[in-house]
């Protein structure tokens, strides 16, 4: 009688094996540990703040993560490209402040001034890219110096038109109902009034996800972050990649500009220092690797989540609100430890 052998390996096919795969895959992906956290916070402080159950609390809960998400989309997936951009914050400011005045200065309608906004902010993202990929210099140095310069500016150019620290007000000039429909109206569900920042910001996490997931130009992005010469060695623009990423964050800060200045209809010249640090914050939090090449918007998506339940969970606790950065600052270093930790445990298995 002849004995059949099998030539599989050890293990192959059996639902111990494929569950442990699962298991790895899960666990290596880069939202996990953003996601674990999320989970985490949400629980502390459904626990400890009965106002943090109510829908109405939840409204101001997805509006300030969508603030902050909003950007923290374009600046995650300028991280994966290997960069990042420490004058973000204060070109949503200078975007609105340029947006403002154009249109009040002139008399034009509101959608020029708009328009003119959009091209201020993708001009400084293109400006960013050039001088990196020129100069080679690190994107910190490069990005550092157009922080400053932006928040000079901001202030100074900002006094001298309107003879104080914030704009005029545009609400009653030609376009500003429709474009703010567009930027900050608001909607209702089930009684409760929602920001549509919130439907942009989750559509914005959505188009990102498909553009790195299902497209050629998000392969370039990982190529591009993870290792620059080998993805030029094998035809990816990577200088138009980190441009076009750059560019992206303007485009980004313009969309945030446009949300403060119909939501308010006046911008505080001042405004903007620091916020690139939440939504540099964000990504890292979500999974995203100062180093590039990792990452997903997701992660960052949810990572924004994380500082809106913070934010407001600290206020619906009753806690002294001053406890929020250090909270903040603590999650970071956790999601750093724990991604790290994570990835270096999936590549033993």
């Amino acid at each position: 009688m002849t004995q059949t052998t099998s030539t599989a390996p050890p293990g192959a096919g059996s639902p111990r094996v494929a569950r442990r795969s699962s298991a790895v895959r899960l666990l290596v992906r880069p939202e996990f540990g953003s996601l674990v956290g999320a989970i985490a916070v949400f629980a502390v402080f459904y626990a400890m703040a009965p106002t943090f159950r109510q829908a109405t609390s939840w409204s101001t809960i997805l509006y300030e993560s969508a603030t902050i998400g909003i950007m923290a989309v374009a600046v995650a997936l300028l991280m994966i490209g290997g960069e990042f951009d420490l004058s973000a914050g204060v070109n949503v400011i200078a975007c609105a402040l340029f947006g403002a005045m154009f249109t009040y200065q002139f008399t034009l309608n509101v959608w020029v001034g708009v328009l003119a906004a959009l091209c201020f902010g993708l001009v400084v993202g293109f400006v960013n890219g050039w001088l990196l990929v020129r100069t080679k210099l690190p994107s910190f140095l490069v990005t550092l110096s157009t922080f400053l310069m932006l928040q000079g500016l901001n202030v100074a150019v900002t006094k001298l038109v309107t003879g104080s620290t914030a704009t005029d007000k545009i609400y009653d000039m030609d376009g500003f109902d429709s474009a703010r429909a567009l930027f900050a109206s608001e909607f209702t569900i089930g009684g409760v009034d929602v920001s549509i920042a919130v439907v942009w910001w989750l559509l914005f996490v959505a188009v990102a996800t498909w553009v790195l997931l299902r497209t050629k130009v998000g392969n370039w992005i990982y190529a591009a972050g993870g290792d620059s010469a080998s993805a030029r060695a094998v035809g990816v623009p990577v200088n138009r990649v980190k441009i076009a990423l750059f560019m992206l964050v303007g485009a980004a800060a313009w969309f945030s500009g446009m949300h403060l200045l119909f939501a308010y209809n006046t911008v505080q010249s001042g405004e903007g220092v620091g916020n690139e640090l939440l939504y540099i914050m964000a990504a890292v939090i979500g999974g995203c690797l100062l180093t590039g090449g990792y990452g997903t918007a997701v992660g960052a998506g949810i990572g924004a989540l994380i500082y809106g339940m913070t934010k407001q969970g600290i206020v619906y606790a009753g806690w002294d609100d001053n406890w929020l950065m250090f909270f903040v600052g603590a999650m970071l270093l956790l999601a750093t430890v724990i991604n790290a930790w994570v990835r270096r445990q999936a590549g033993r298995r």
